[in-house]
């Protein structure tokens, strides 16, 4: 590869990069606010749970469709339009409740917006990256994810340090400063090449696809994956304030920050200096953690414990994502964009029915978190399961990852 094109993809990795970082904004951002908009805008716990549904729900209708139409229409003009919808939704968090006479409707709306926005970067970002003429993809890949990561810890910082000297009743500024990220990686993705998948035949693809046993096994994993990681992220802050009554402050930097920092440290470790014949094993420990971890946030009563078992988490989670894409890479080589769009669908559908199932269960016994959390254990149990089925009937599988 010429150097010219090197320097040209390090510029679509970047994007891409910062695209991850936006993504975690669409997905961290609303979640420091939860306690907030119960206060001033009297929304239930219930409706709480819907809004962290909507917005999930609203990515998983992303994931169905975006891969087919992404190819006729092209990554770049989709990508650019993903970015321009997170920057109206979060900003619309600021505006769209006061122009209603239920500020839950003007809520639901921005999270809408901005969760178009998420599921059109979640399906792209990961292709986009592939198809850059670059060395080492699976490096860049695993690199890529991590920025997720470090966006959640570093949207968290910096609203907490916001809330801190200028006071969470301006909340509301912080959300337009926030929706000024998106905007700028928009022009960024226009000046930077945009590479391209090769397009294949998307209904053949996914019947070859669903014929196999593995696939589905990656599309259970995917969703386990999504629902262990976001029913602890989308509610630790709401649980450290107001289950732990930590301060806000306090309470976020070690709850979700720190879960965000310890799931991006192990993403780096694991792409690094992590092999692919342990992969099973660590996927393994990493499942009996996140089950430990829930067990000790259902019945802990204790805050500094708790908040160990929130961080811990955030390590037991970060390989789930990545390492089934490593799987999904290893096993099913060709399965191309239809791939990656089946497995962004079941992640992002293990995304929102985590968070919401867990809230449903917290609203049933009197919005008790821990009740929901120690109800949520089952999604890191059916993560063993399959990793059980997963060594016990692929042969393949058993030789070249444990």
């Amino acid at each position: 590869m010429e150097a010219k094109d090197k320097k040209n993809c390090q510029g679509t990795v970047r994007a891409a990069s910062i695209g991850y970082i936006i993504q975690s904004l669409i997905n961290t951002f609303a979640p420091l606010l939860f306690v907030t908009f119960q206060t001033e805008y009297h929304v239930t716990l219930s409706q709480i749970s819907v809004l962290i549904a909507a917005n999930f729900a609203v990515q998983i209708l992303l994931d169905l469709f975006a891969s087919g139409f992404a190819d006729r229409i092209g990554y770049r003009k989709c990508v650019v339009t993903a970015h321009i919808l997170a920057a109206f939704g979060i900003g619309g968090l600021a505006v769209l409740p006061e122009l209603f006479g239920n500020p839950f409707w003007g809520l639901l709306l921005a999270v809408m917006i901005y969760g178009s926005g998420g599921g059109l970067t979640e399906v792209l970002l990961t292709p986009i990256v592939q198809a850059c003429p670059i060395e080492r993809k699976d490096k860049a890949v695993s690199m890529l994810h991590s920025f997720y990561c470090w966006g959640s810890a570093l949207v968290i910082v910096i609203s907490t340090l916001f809330f801190k000297f200028a006071g969470i009743a301006n909340w509301k500024l912080l959300a337009v400063l926030w929706a000024v990220l998106p905007l700028a990686n928009a022009v960024y993705f226009l000046k930077v090449p945009v590479y391209q998948l090769p397009v294949e035949g998307k209904g053949t693809q996914f019947r070859k696809l669903a014929g196999s046993g593995i696939f589905w096994l990656l599309i259970l994993f995917m969703f386990c994956a999504g629902s262990c990681e976001m029913a602890i992220a989308q509610w630790a802050s709401d649980f450290v304030e107001s289950g732990l009554h930590v301060s806000k402050e306090a309470g976020d930097l070690l709850g979700p920050c720190l879960f965000a920092v310890l799931k991006g440290t192990e993403r780096l470790w694991y792409g690094k200096k992590g092999k692919d014949k342990y992969l099973w094993r660590f996927m393994m420990f990493c499942a009996v953690l996140c089950a430990g971890c829930y067990i000790v946030l259902g019945l802990s009563s204790q805050a500094v414990v708790s908040l160990a078992a929130c961080a811990a988490a955030g390590f037991a989670t970060g390989v789930m994502w990545p390492g089934t894409f490593t799987i999904a890479a290893e096993r099913l080589p060709s399965g191309g964009t239809a791939l990656f769009g089946m497995l962004a669908l079941a992640g992002d559908l293990g995304c929102g029915a985590g968070p919401a199932i867990t809230g449903a269960v917290s609203a049933y016994f009197g919005d008790n978190l821990q009740a929901g959390f120690l109800f949520g254990v089952c999604f890191a149990l059916l993560m063993i399961a399959g990793l059980l089925v997963l060594r016990g009937r692929n042969k393949n599988f058993r030789r070249g990852f444990v």
